[in-house]
C-alpha cells in the first residue's frame, strides 16, 4: 500500500515539477522501482525528517508505527513540520501519536486508507483525513486525484478518522463473514455459488466484490502469489473494532464470529507449511464446518489444473 501511494505522489510531484519525493523504507530493495521514477532514498527516518516539512508514514500497525514515532521524535528540531499517517491503527494509538508530536510543536493528520493494494496502485482507494483544518489544506493537494479517488473530512480530532476506519473494516469483516456463510449454504444445498453471484451483483452491491474474492481464489491465493489484504492484518484490524465497541460499551457480535474463523484460518495456514492467506480466508473455515474442504474448486483447479470434488 505505502509503495503504491508513494509511486502515486512521485508522479504527481514530476508532473508539477515539484521538489522530488524523499523515502524511507526498513526494506532498502523496495524503494528500487520509487528510485526509478526520480525518488530520492534516505539512509534514515531521522534524515528524511530533517530533509522534508511534510512527511506521509505507511506502515502495518500500531507496534510499527510507535517505532518509526520514536525515531521521529528523536530528531532534534521538528518544530512546524506536518506528519500524516495513513496506517489503520487503534484510535487510541492515534490519539497518543497526535499528543506526542503536539508536544514538539509538530503538527498531525490521522488518513487512513480505505481498499487494497490494487486500489492503491490505481489511486482508486478512498482516504479520511482528521486533524487542524490548516493541516488538512496542505495535504488537500496529495488526496484526492493522487493518492485517492475522493477524501472524506471526519473531524479536527485525529482518532476519529482511525475509528471510522475502523468501523469501516468491520463491515468489511461482517459482509465477507455473511457471504461465506451464504455460498457455503448454496454450495451444500445444489442452488450454487453462480446463482448467489448473480443475486450478489444485482441486488446487494458491495457484497458482489467479498463474494469474487471467494469464488475467484483470492481467499487462498496461488503459490507464490500475494495476498490481496493480509490475514494477520486483517485479523489486527477486527480485533481493534472489537476493542473499540468494548470501549464504548457496545458489542460487534458479528465481528466475534468473523475474528473466530480468522483465527482458526491462520491456523490452517501454519499448519499447511505457513501458506500466506487473504482476510477473506475466513470462508474456508465457514466450509470445513460445513464438511467441505477448505478449498472450493475454483482453487483446486487452478493449484492443480484439475477439477477436484468440494465435498469431503
Amino acid at each position: 500500500m505505502g509503495l503504491a501511494m508513494a509511486q502515486n505522489v512521485q508522479r504527481f510531484l514530476q508532473k508539477d515539477t515539484k521538489p522530488q519525493l524523499r523515502f524511507w523504507n526498513r526494506t532498502p530493495s523496495r524503494g528500487t522501482s520509487l528510485e526509478k521514477l526520480g525518488a530520492i532514498g534516505c539512509e534514515s527516518v531521522a534524515q528524511l525528517v530533517t530533509e522534508c516539512d511534510l512527511i506521509f508514514i505507511s506502515t502495518s500497525d500500531d507496534a510499527a508505527l510507535n517505532s518509526i514515532l520514536d525515531q521521529i521524535l528523536a530528531v532534534k528540531d521538528i518544530d512546524g513540520k506536518l506528519f500524516v499517517d495513513t496506517t489503520t491503527v487503534h484510535p487510541n494509538t492515534t490519539k497518543e501519536t497526535d499528543e506526542k508530536l503536539k508536544n514538539r510543536n509538530a503538527s498531525f493528520v490521522a488518513a487512513p486508507i480505505f481498499g487494497a493494494t490494487p486500489a492503491a496502485q490505481s489511486g482508486t482507494v478512498l482516504m479520511a483525513m482528521a486533524g487542524p483544518s490548516e493541516a488538512i489544506d496542505q495535504i488537500a493537494p496529495f488526496g484526492k486525484g493522487v493518492i485517492a479517488r475522493d477524501v472524506m473530512i471526519v473531524s479536527d480530532q485525529p482518532e476519529k478518522a482511525t475509528l471510522l476506519k475502523t468501523l469501516g473494516n468491520f463491515i468489511v469483516a461482517g459482509a465477507m463473514e455473511i457471504v461465506g456463510e451464504a455460498h457455503v449454504l448454496a454450495e451444500k444445498s445444489d442452488l450454487g455459488a453462480d446463482m448467489l453471484e448473480k443475486l450478489l451483483e444485482l441486488n446487494f452491491g458491495m457484497m458482489y466484490s467479498s463474494s469474487r474474492r471467494m469464488t475467484q481464489g483470492v481467499y487462498i491465493p496461488g503459490e507464490g502469489q500475494s495476498p490481496q489484504s493480509n490475514l494477520d492484518l486483517g485479523i489486527k484490524d477486527v480485533q481493534h473494532g472489537i476493542t473499540c465497541a468494548k470501549d464504548f460499551g457496545a458489542r460487534l457480535k458479528v465481528a466475534e464470529v468473523a475474528l473466530d474463523n480468522m483465527v482458526r484460518a491462520k491456523e490452517f495456514a501454519d499448519a499447511h507449511g505457513g501458506r500466506s492467506l487473504d482476510s477473506s480466508s475466513g470462508y474456508g473455515i465457514i466450509r470445513q464446518d460445513a464438511g467441505l474442504d477448505f478449498e472450493n474448486n475454483f482453487v483446486k483447479k487452478r493449484d492443480t489444473g484439475k477439477d477436484g470434488d468440494s465435498s469431503q
